[in-house]
């Protein structure tokens, strides 16, 4: 059990402290065991980062769901001494340079966890117990990685259970839409992982946008509510979070990060927020309503016209046909191309499916179209709850209600293990990649496992996976019922063709091509021995109403093709996509306008 001190150490005050971002970052220190807060691009704490890195803190262990940009900026300031994470990723963007330099360079120590032993660590923490119980992830190479991670024999059945001793924080950050004068914060949306980082940490300090009167958060927009007595400090900074979101203020702005990322500037300097502040129209581009949205065929849309699908638009069709009325599909954290097919699905043929988005955050969401500025606020407005990846894993990933979530894979072997991890390389160096975020855990706890790769090459597709970051080990009806889960299918899909992952063999083999795709090309691409179903069927032309929904409601600019290209040639296509964002908002906008004159 925990020690007296440290029990006194997690005690916060009943009022926290009210002060000033630099005040906030005075209060961090160097050797700190240092986690940040927030979803992606959304409600990332920025200013108190760009301050934190400013004071030169030095020999910081960070320890995140995420890296992303947060670790980018901390890395560029030289604060970062080790990390701990499921993945990093700067989502649209690539791959993170700092991070993946300094894990191929092996500067600085880098431990891959899986998102499910993260949070039964934190709430070891949160509940003062030596250990908390997981299920471990079979199929893959997570346990020999996680740190402290082992298993035990259950005492009934035999079988083993993974186990996870507590990570306790020094430090966490925050950044929050409001707080009222005693110290309680509202927090709209997505809650990530913070609810358990801020229970497992001795100090929390948080910037938000206003400081509200006593009694005033319960006036507000949906939200959850951090208690005063869970946080040491708070500091009101507008704009803190800018150039990521803070809803119900404002958006991402995908533009000034596409700046910042093309520029030789320091990070530090270039998301510095203008002397003007947040600009205008990402604060009003949060105040559009979904319902604007709904039923509208965009003018901007991409392939308008075409008689025939693009690559992408096939694959997303394929991957929609996975999907029915009793599917909940669970969209990750980077993939664009799961998330247009389910959004698909819901528009045409599985209007009953549930879809929820940052990574369960937004539960049972419209379809609405995707869109850089405008998939959050839209999300976030229309899903019937909010919740923190916590709360999901345990009501919905470890109990296998969820169907499906869709994955990428960098590299998949015939047995439909995937590696999103590190790629060797022949001089015995490596290609750091993001990482496998919950993939790991929900390899076996949804019902189907589904995977994609648009680049189908004998790099991706491999005999045998360099590290195995997740694989499905429970496969046939009676090994998937043993373990409490629904049966269910394993697949492939590729721009070139579909595997199944046969039962008996456990290895995939080809069910589907697609139109005009030959077998020897498949062959030829495929690092593994191919093997073709005897009943290898060519999958049907996309009917054109189909390829109209998609290209004109569900992904009018054309977000799905950032899959499609690497991050070196992605360049061109970002202004293009950036450019029509900033155009479908302001259509948006000023049908918005109209239809609120109209009324």
């Amino acid at each position: 059990m925990t020690d007296a001190p440290l029990r006194e150490s997690l005690v916060k005050p009943n009022r926290p402290l009210i002060t000033d971002c630099d005040d906030l970052a005075a209060m961090v220190a160097d050797g700190d065991t240092f986690g940040v807060g927030g979803h992606h691009f959304a409600r990332l704490p920025i200013a108190l980062i760009n301050a934190i890195a400013a004071r030169r803190v030095r020999n910081l262990a960070y320890v995140s769901w995420a890296g992303g940009l947060p670790l980018e900026i901390l890395l560029e300031a030289k604060a970062v001494a080790s990390i701990d994470i499921c993945f990093s990723s700067l989502d649209i963007f690539g791959l993170p340079p700092r991070f993946r330099a300094a894990a191929e360079a092996g500067d600085i120590p880098v431990r891959d966890w899986t998102a499910l032993a993260m949070i039964q660590a934190l709430r070891a923490a949160e509940q003062n117990l030596p250990l908390m119980p997981f299920q471990w992830p079979a199929g893959s190479d997570m346990m020999e990685r996680i740190p402290g991670a082992g298993t035990i024999s259950d005492a009934a059945s035999g079988e083993a259970v993974g186990i996870i001793p507590p990570l306790r924080l020094d430090t966490v950050i925050l950044h929050a839409p409001r707080a009222d004068e005693t110290g309680n914060v509202a927090i709209v949306g997505a809650r990530a992982l913070d609810w358990p980082m801020v229970a497992a940490a001795r100090k929390v300090l948080v910037t938000v946008e206003d400081i509200v009167p006593a009694g005033e958060l319960a006036r507000g927009d949906r939200h959850a509510v951090l208690t005063r007595n869970r946080i040491t400090a708070i500091a009101k900074v507008e704009g803190g979070a800018w150039p990521t979101s803070c809803l119900p203020d404002y958006v991402t702005d995908y533009a000034a990060l596409h700046a910042a990322f093309a520029s030789d500037a320091p990070l530090a300097r270039s998301l510095a927020l203008p002397a003007s502040g947040v600009p205008a129209d990402r604060r009003a581009a949060a105040r559009i309503p979904a319902a604007t949205a709904s039923g509208v065929r965009f003018p901007v849309a991409i392939n308008r016209g075409a008689t025939a699908a693009s690559p992408d638009e096939a694959m997303a069709v394929r991957i929609a046909a996975e999907l029915d009325n009793d599917s909940f599909a669970s969209a990750g954290a980077v993939s664009p191309l799961a998330n247009v097919a389910y959004r698909l699905a819901k528009a045409t043929h599985a209007p009953d499916m549930i879809v929820a988005t940052m990574s369960c955050g937004h539960l049972d969401i419209a379809p609405s179209p995707m869109s850089l500025s405008l998939l959050e606020p839209f999300d976030a407005e229309t899903a019937v709850a909010h919740a923190g990846g916590d709360d999901t894993y345990s009501a919905y990933y470890q109990g296998g209600a969820v169907t499906h979530e869709i994955i990428a894979a960098a590299q998949v072997d015939r047995r439909a293990r995937v590696n999103n991890i590190a790629l060797r390389k022949h001089d015995g160096g490596s290609i750091r990649l993001p990482g496998q975020g919950g993939m790991a855990d929900v390899a076996n706890m949804h019902r189907d496992y589904v995977i994609y790769v648009t680049g189908h090459r004998k790099l991706s597709l491999v005999d045998t996976v360099d590290i195995a970051s997740c694989g499905r080990a429970y496969v046939t009806d009676a090994e998937r019922e043993a373990q409490g889960y629904r049966p269910g299918a394993v697949k492939l899909i590729t721009n070139l063709c579909v595997f199944a992952l046969d039962s008996e063999s456990r290895e995939l083999v080809v069910v589907e091509t697609f139109a005009g795709i030959t077998r020897e090309r498949i062959i030829e691409a495929t690092g593994f021995p191919v093997v073709f179903a005897p009943d290898c069927e060519e999958i049907p032309p996309v009917p054109t109403e189909t390829l109209e929904i998609l290209r004109e409601r569900i992904d009018p600019i054309g977000l799905r093709r950032l899959e499609f290209v690497g991050s070196r040639n992605r360049g061109g296509w970002l202004d293009e996509i950036v450019a029509l964002d900033r155009d479908l908002v302001a259509f948006l906008a000023a049908r918005n306008t109209t239809q609120g004159s109209a009324a």
